[in-house]
């Protein structure tokens, strides 16, 4: 018996809805990227990107255990000599809940043009409410 290969027409693409409250960062995040990649399809490949589409709300009360909430950094470079900025994790979820979220999943995507392309199809959002109800996603949970 031949290995099933998924064609670009023959892939299906759904919406679904991940609800952040009360919920880890990291369960979240493995939730959306299982999602994000097709991995929980039976017609699953590898080499293909055969992922669904996610919407994630309520992202400013996601969960981040321990004292990660001080001790948790963010790091970037400004591209100037000597300008490595750090922020804490604590500080990032005040401002840009989203953008923790999106850092999350994107660690854990491949990082080809799978991955990339996986990423234009998550959306967060930091309050209860969306964009995407004409969509019709399903409410997933986890």
């Amino acid at each position: 018996m031949s290995t099933y290969m998924p064609k670009a027409a023959d892939i299906t693409r759904k919406w679904y809805v991940l609800d952040a409250a009360g919920k880890t960062l990291g369960k979240v995040a493995t939730e959306a990227a299982t999602l994000l990649r097709g991995k929980h399809k039976p017609t699953f490949a590898p080499h293909a990107d055969c992922g669904d589409s996610v919407i994630i709300i309520n992202a400013e009360k996601v969960v981040l255990t321990g004292k990660k909430l001080e001790q948790k950094k963010y790091y970037h470079h400004t591209g100037y000599i000597g300008h490595l900025k750090e922020v804490s994790y604590g500080t990032l979820i005040k401002s840009k809940p989203e953008f923790i979220i999106e850092k999350a999943v994107k660690g854990m995507l491949p990082d080809n043009t799978i991955g990339r392309n996986a990423m234009t199809r998550l959306r967060v959002y930091k309050g209860a409410e969306h964009k995407q109800a004409a969509q019709k996603p399903e409410i997933r949970e986890f």
